[in-house]
């Protein structure tokens, strides 16, 4: 509004005319500019300007209040008790200067010169119901009431209504009612110290709950720091709640600060905390069934206070609460349901005495009489005691009682063990060939195993069939250590095994199973292999008794020093005498590497016989010199048939030569270029009877091939002299055949022809015929249709009328029945006798009416006549 009095006075210099017409609800600023002072001039009025005079504004619409509206002025006039502008001496409007005016729906007015429009026109506030207006005085003042505010002082101005504004208080917001509904409360706190509404009186930054259903609007003093949802209790969920400072509960029971406590359904189906607990949170119910238990740590007694350090067990069925500090051990566990096969090692965690129900039966009696009873007897458990629970049967551990871990029995098989050692003993021993469970002071004893004998067993090759493979093995199969370590001994084969406590060895011959005590262990055999063979290349437990072989690559030199590489094949097998004698069986091991010491001791000796021969010699009598060399001459000078070595029984029964290489290069060079020759000899030989075969077999095709040719132009000449015959007999009848074909073909048109125009009239007149024969059925079939459709139609009418009759007759009959016979006879005998009546009113005996068209017969009229009574004579 500033700025608009400033362009109003900025415009003082534009308005220069003299006459200035100010319509209605206008006015204008006229200044004096002898005296300096500005008047109001109000229209309707046609204004003639002073020469000392000007006009500040061109006209100005007056302020318009319309009801239930407002503005504020600043710089008021002052006003007497009439309502009157009070002037000073000189003529110049008495201001309020820094004061306000609010004006309400008044007539329109002018503004006097000072006066500022500080607020425009502005509707009235309304007030709605569950609203009210927070307002604080500026300054002191006393309302219509009587009520004295101070500056400073707030209060509420409640609807519904409509605030009038005062210049002495300004509204600082508008509140609305906070709705309160079911299982809700509003947690207000207090901003100063006052009463609330409830008169209960209350100190600054005191905090309370409303939980009254409705709308709550709080008072001046009054803030809403919260609207607090009850939490719904069932049976399955309870309110962790902890005190903040002592108060009493909904319960009237005194809680301490920092005392926690359970609210259940049992205490209140919906629990609004109050401003003096919070919620810890929703503990959820535990539910045991009768397969459960569960252990609580820390429990809470009788007097309500944790027991810490104690434990209670709880078994199912049942359902219940934690309490504040009570927690479960291990969640809630199944009971344990032990079968014939299983047990429990439990272990005393405290001092208790164990007390065990037995039955016996009562002596004396019939059978029928004897009963069984228990009697209870207690079994004492010190702290660290073990003990097994065997099945059948249920157990919850108490208190005072660990499970320790679940036994089962473990089934073996006639083949089959397990390594079981004794706690308190440590004493190891094998169970084998029945199902058996440990007891509380036995566990599981692994046996370990060499490496390369682990590797041996778990090995997934068969000793007998794959003795030759030189691959890795596959994946092995990981050992359980705590079973017995059994070997399946192959058939023909024997294996040793050590007793290192006894120290004694026994050998098992196959086919059979070997089963390992606690301190038993395979004898590993380590044989050479390869070609030349090589120390510590096969690894074995169980030794091949043969037949077999092995092959071996030596080097020998002769007497003329050409030096050979000889590959022999050696079969061997073992010669057991009894294998019942342990002796006899214990010499199959004496020698670790058979193979290695049997090939050197054969190497050595053809190394020595053949050192003795020349070359040539050799090359022609290899076989015999060195089967000689091998097996040796008996007495009679004749070679023997095996070799033996008495130390392990080993036989060698044939060698076998399956080459001899020079190693010498100048040797194998004049070998080579012998064996060449004698090649290239052969090869030529082979080429010059080929050759002469292949002239003869040339000679010989050639003389068929001139015969062949004779003959086939013989054959050409003959089919040329058929081929000209035919080409005449061909002429001669394709001339005659072409004159015949064309009157042929000139006969079948003409015949065609004839045949195709009677077919055609056939035809039309089977068409026309048809045609006929089908229009005469239409017409029948529309006739036919025609005079049905007739019939029906007269059949539907007949059925109607006879139903309107019958109807008909029905309606009368019933309407005779519903009117009776005295009814009909009194209304025949109504109009007659009403005529006579009427006529005896005119007094008039008889009368004829007549419209003159008609012609009266005047000769029976007497009897006829009005007036003569029914049943008179005339």
């Amino acid at each position: 509004m500033s700025k608009k009095t400033t362009t109003r006075f900025t415009d003082m210099d534009t308005v220069e005319a003299s006459i200035i017409r100010i319509p209605p609800h206008h006015y204008i600023h006229v200044l004096d500019q002898n005296t300096n002072i500005a008047r109001v001039e109000i229209g309707p009025l046609t204004y003639i300007r002073q020469d000392n005079e000007r006009v500040v504004f061109f006209p100005v619409r007056m302020i318009m209040v319309p009801p239930r509206h407002y503005c504020v002025i600043a710089n008021p006039v002052a006003r007497d008790e009439n309502n009157e502008v009070l002037f000073d001496q000189s003529g110049q409007a008495k201001l309020r200067h820094a004061d306000l005016e609010i004006r309400l729906t008044q007539d329109p007015f002018p503004l006097y010169p000072g006066e500022e429009v500080q607020q425009e026109v502005t509707p009235l506030m309304i007030v709605y119901p569950d609203t009210a207006l927070r307002l604080q005085a500026l300054l002191d003042f006393e309302e219509e009431g009587g009520v004295k505010r101070v500056a400073g002082d707030e209060w509420l101005f409640e609807g519904p209504g409509t605030y009038i504004p005062k210049k002495e208080v300004v509204v600082l917001e508008t509140i609305k009612a906070t709705v309160i509904r079911e299982n809700q409360a509003i947690r207000l706190k207090a901003r100063k110290e006052g009463v609330d509404r409830g008169g209960v009186h209350r100190v600054t930054g005191e905090e309370w709950l409303v939980s009254k259903v409705g709308a709550y609007l709080p008072g001046a003093h009054e803030e809403v720091v919260d609207i607090v949802n009850a939490f719904i209790l069932t049976d399955k969920k309870a309110l962790h709640v902890r005190a903040l400072r002592p108060f009493k509960d909904a319960g009237g029971r005194s809680r301490r600060t920092g005392e926690e406590w359970l609210v259940t359904m049992a205490d209140r189906e919906a629990h609004i905390p109050s401003v003096a607990e919070e919620v810890v949170g929703v503990v959820n119910v535990t539910t045991l069934s009768s397969r459960q238990y569960c252990v609580i740590l820390d429990p809470v007694g009788p007097d309500g206070k944790p027991q810490l350090g104690n434990k209670r067990v709880v078994k199912g069925e049942r359902s219940f609460f934690l309490q504040p500090g009570e927690r479960l051990e291990c969640g809630i566990q199944d009971v344990h349901v032990l079968s014939e096969e299983e047990g429990l090692v439990l272990r005393a965690v405290e001092a208790f005495t164990e007390t065990q129900e037995r039955e016996e039966e009562e002596e004396g009696g019939s059978p029928e009489e004897r009963a069984k009873r228990s009697r209870m007897s207690g079994v004492l458990r010190r702290p660290g005691d073990r003990w097994m629970l065997r099945g059948p049967a249920e157990y919850v551990p108490p208190a005072t009682v660990e499970v320790v871990l679940k036994r089962k029995a473990i089934p073996l098989d006639e083949n089959e063990g397990i390594y079981v050692r004794d706690m308190k003993t440590g004493k190891v021993r094998a169970v084998i060939g029945h199902t058996y469970m440990l007891t509380q002071d036995e566990e599981l004893w692994h046996k370990d195993l060499p490496a390369n004998v682990e590797s041996l067993l778990t090995s997934t090759k068969d000793p007998l069939a794959d003795r030759s493979d030189r691959s890795k093995a596959g994946e092995p199969k990981v050992r359980d250590k705590t079973r017995v370590v059994s070997y399946r001994v192959p058939h023909n084969a024997a294996v040793q095994v050590y007793d290192y406590r006894e120290k004694k060895a026994r050998v098992v011959f196959g086919p059979e199973m070997v089963m390992l005590g606690p301190d038993e262990q395979f004898t590993v055999l380590s044989l050479s292999g390869d070609k030349p063979k090589r120390a510590n290349v096969i690894k074995a437990v169980c030794l091949l008794l043969g037949p077999d072989f092995f092959t071996d690559i030596i080097t020998i030199e002769t007497a003329d020093h050409a030096r050979l590489q000889l590959q022999l094949s050696y079969n061997w097998h073992f010669e057991i005498k009894s294998r019942d004698d342990p002796a006899n069986a214990a010499a199959l091991f004496s020698v670790p590497d058979f193979i290695g010491d049997a090939s050197k001791a054969i190497a050595s000796r053809i190394r020595g016989a053949v050192a003795s021969v020349q070359f040539d010699d050799f090359h022609k009598n290899s076989n015999r010199i060195i089967c000689s060399a091998v097996f040796g001459f008996d007495e009679k000078l004749v070679v023997r048939p095996t070799l033996h070595f008495k130390q392990n029984n080993l036989v060698i029964s044939s060698v076998d030569i399956q080459s001899v290489e020079p190693v010498d290069q100048r040797t194998r060079d004049a070998l080579q270029k012998s064996v060449q020759l004698a090649i290239e000899i052969t090869t030529n030989s082979q080429e010059a009877a080929a050759r002469h075969e292949a002239e003869r077999l040339e000679q010989e095709a050639r003389g068929k091939l001139e015969r062949q040719k004779i003959t086939d132009q013989a054959e050409a000449e003959r089919a040329r002299k058929e081929l000209l015959e035919l080409e005449a007999l061909s002429a001669a009848v394709e001339s005659t055949g072409a004159a015949k074909a064309e009157a042929q073909s000139r006969a079948e048109a003409a015949r065609i022809q004839g045949e195709a125009a009677v077919n055609e009239a056939k035809l039309k007149a089977e068409a026309q015929k048809i045609e006929a024969e089908a229009e005469l059925e239409r017409l029948e079939k529309a006739r036919q249709q025609e005079l049905s459709y007739k019939k029906q139609m007269d059949d539907l009418e007949v059925e109607k009328q006879k139903s309107l009759s019958q109807i008909e007759s029905e309606r009368f009959s019933q309407l005779m029945e519903s009117l009776g016979s005295e009814t009909l006879k009194e209304i025949a005998r109504a109009g007659p006798e009403m005529q006579v009546k009427m006529l005896q009113a005119l007094g008039l005996k008889s009368t004829l009416i007549t419209d003159g068209s008609s012609p009266i017969n005047l000769f029976t009229t007497a009897s006829g006549l009005l007036g003569a009574l029914p049943g008179q004579n005339p």
